[in-house]
């Protein structure tokens, strides 16, 4: 299948202000991209990209005073699969972990491990390791949460979602990572496009949060606000929590004026 994808995001900046920005495609979709998936600035800027620490485009630049748009379209080629299920993938014992997975089963800024381990193992210790714990812990998620935009707010944790039972898809995200990391299943937030394809057309669309777990030698997705296999995920990016891929980082104010976000099939070409 085909998905044409994009996004125009608008700023307002009272003066110039740098930028880290996070929104081009993950190196591991970049060989399904069919035209290029270039940022644009208007007005147009030098643009500085580089690698992060776990492998994600980040784009540096000097946004001027004034509007500032953003922007990005492209299609990308996918194979129209759903998210794979593994039900038999097995969770190695931790001192069995590669070394580069070990963080991931650490607390981070938005998943506090120490705060949640005693509520993992007092309501997981008893489910299956492996997938069928990983899937307990994304039905409770689930279930757990009410979903609303206007409960998102930047600052909320894993555990204040918790507490909560109310979030976006990133609080989903956090909370059913946090409770996998507690139950030594390592665990990495994820975030990047995933239109309504294949499902109900259910309002505005946004960036998405998912995660993927490490079970059975390799990384598998995991999506505590849907719990259901989606077909047409593009990844952006990957990191310990929403810290480690924010679409955007100012150093100094910059008013979000704008934002827009396009993820739907095409029909196949001729």
């Amino acid at each position: 299948m085909r998905i044409q994808t994009g996004f125009e995001i608008i700023y307002d900046c009272p003066a110039p202000v740098p930028m880290l920005l996070m929104l081009s495609v993950h190196p591991t979709r970049r060989h399904d991209l069919e035209t290029p998936d270039w940022l644009r600035t208007d007005p147009m800027l030098d643009v500085r990209q580089y690698l992060d620490t776990w492998g994600n485009i980040c784009s540096r630049i000097l946004a001027p005073a004034g509007r500032l748009i953003l922007s990005a379209d492209f299609i990308i080629a996918d194979d129209g699969k759903p998210d794979v299920i593994s039900p038999f993938a097995l969770q190695a014992p931790v001192e069995e972990l590669p070394d580069e997975v070990l963080v991931f089963l650490l607390g981070s800024r938005y998943c506090e491990t120490d705060r949640l381990s005693n509520i993992a193992w007092s309501m997981f210790q008893g489910t299956e390791p492996g997938w069928p714990r990983v899937q307990a812990i994304v039905d409770w998620v689930h279930n757990h949460i009410k979903f609303g935009y206007e409960h998102a707010r930047p600052t909320m944790t894993a555990f204040e979602a918790y507490c909560e039972g109310r979030g976006v898809c990133r609080d989903y995200a956090h909370l059913a990572v946090a409770f996998c990391r507690c139950m030594n299943i390592p665990a990495r937030y994820c975030t990047g496009y995933l239109g309504d394809i294949g499902v109900p057309i259910v309002g505005e669309m946004d960036f998405s949060a998912w995660f993927e777990v490490y079970l059975g030698g390799k990384w598998h997705a995991f999506d505590a606000r849907n719990n259901k296999p989606r077909i047409g995920r593009v990844l952006i990016a990957r990191g310990r929590d929403a810290t480690d891929v924010a679409i955007a980082n100012t150093f100094g104010p910059a008013i979000l004026s704008g934002f827009k976000v396009v993820s739907y099939d095409l029909p196949d070409a001729a």
